[in-house]
């Protein structure tokens, strides 16, 4: 009997080894990707049942969505990444300024041809200088800057909305009329944005480069920031917008606009999910034409991506979550739930279903497709300028100095250009 019993036991504990090593195995084999991400709108949600049904189908891959706020993204994953900490991939807008540290996903994609030929227009913007084949990330939205404007506030004025071709001082004297009339704090605010107010100055006149080198401060720049600096003096923009952060730091004011506080907002696409969300129909938004100057009729194109670092040590099982994301279903279905814009080509010509009856989000659509082929070159060629977050930050810094009082115009104009110059030698140093 004993013989027998223990036999038993034996044939039972090596019958039950399989099934007890199956689950650890599949636990320890797991490979688990960290994203850091933050968003304007929903696009952390969509992204996170995405990535949900990925797991599903690929379960010796986790990804850990961490969601920051955007100043995270800004501020803190420059130092981490400069100090070999960085997450395996992150969502960026500064797409060239981190580029030497990107991991080139060409060898772990199924295939880099079809990426290359669908996103030919957007590859370029994650590149190191130097390279003109590496992928290193995929666009999560398309961008361009252009206004918002509260069309029920010049309902409320009894002011038409300027035209199409309308100048920037044609909507900056009706602003100012319909605040005045309706009692509206700010007529017009202009994110806190070196990018924001590239688009203006470059339809100013600004050349931004002298051949492949910044020139910043020509007739046009200097045109443009004029503009603004007289626009703060003359209440037109609200210095407590700019003047409630230093330095480069960002600040918008889509909440001010949210709260009907503003009647032209300068941002750009990537608000109108927010403003489909905080705003809803609560009153009559929408995006319109970027406004001309004597140069163009043009904003700045732009957006974010999710870019792998070098540092990772699982570039394999990031190239199948990159293919799954880049995939033309899963890629039309974040675009259609987060209402932006695509920058894969075959989405273009197919078009986007997308998933808001809000006539304010297709009346915002419309302007921003409209937008895309108006877009001056010189705007493509800042965007895509591995460095443009120096000459951004100077042109920020320095015309709100100027703003304050700290500086004059003319100091200001100058100090953009030194800046300028240190910065480029910095980052030439790194």
């Amino acid at each position: 009997m004993t013989s027998i019993f223990r036999r038993a036991l034996l044939t039972a504990a090596l019958l039950a080894v399989p099934a007890l090593l199956a689950v650890p195995a599949v636990a320890r084999a797991a490979t688990v990707l960290h994203i850091m991400w933050y968003s304007d709108g929903n696009e952390g949600q969509v992204m996170r049942d995405l990535l949900d049904r990925f797991e599903k189908a690929n379960p010796d891959i986790k990804v850990v969505l961490d969601q920051v706020p955007y100043k995270t993204v800004t501020e803190n994953l420059p130092a981490l990444v400069a100090s070999g900490q960085a997450p395996d991939m992150a969502r960026v807008t500064d797409l060239g300024g981190q580029a030497s540290h990107y991991l080139d996903l060409t060898p772990y994609l199924k295939d880099p041809a079809a990426w290359r030929a669908n996103f030919a227009s957007v590859l370029p913007w994650m590149r190191p200088p130097g390279d003109t084949a590496g992928i290193y990330g995929l666009m999560t939205q398309l961008t361009v800057t252009l206004p918002f404007v509260n069309a029920t506030l010049f309902e409320q004025a009894g002011i038409p909305l300027p035209g199409p071709k309308a100048t920037w001082q044609d909507w900056a004297t009706a602003a100012q009329a319909v605040a005045k009339k309706v009692g509206a704090p700010i007529p017009i605010a202009i994110d806190r944005s070196g990018h924001r107010i590239a688009g203006l100055a470059i339809s100013m006149g600004a050349k931004i480069f002298d051949g492949d080198k910044p020139a910043l401060m020509d007739d046009g720049m200097k045109t443009a920031l004029t503009m603004i600096y007289d626009w703060h003096r003359d209440g037109i923009m609200s210095k407590q917008i700019w003047g409630s952060v230093g330095g480069a730091t960002y600040r918008g004011a889509n909440q001010e606009f949210a709260n009907g506080q503003v009647v032209l907002y300068m941002s750009g696409t990537w608000q109108i999910p927010q403003f489909a969300k905080t705003i809803g129909d609560a009153f009559d938004w929408h995006a319109v034409p970027d406004p001309c100057g004597p140069a163009a009729c043009t904003g700045l194109p732009g957006g974010a991506a999710l870019v792998a670092f070098k540092t990772t040590k699982h570039p394999h099982a990031l190239g199948r979550v990159m293919d799954y994301l880049s995939s033309p279903a899963v890629y039309a279905e974040y675009h259609a739930r987060t209402l932006f814009l695509p920058a894969s080509a075959a989405l273009m010509k197919q078009g986007v279903k997308y998933t808001s009856n809000l006539k304010q989000v297709k009346e915002s659509l419309d302007a921003a497709l409209s937008e895309l082929p108006l877009l001056s070159p010189i705007a493509y060629k800042l965007q895509g300028y591995a460095q443009n977050r120096v000459l951004f930050n100077a042109m920020i810094v320095r015309i709100n100095q100027a703003i304050s009082g700290e500086m004059s115009l003319d100091d200001a104009f100058k100090r953009i250009t030194s800046d300028v110059a240190e910065g480029l030698k910095a980052e030439a140093a790194k």
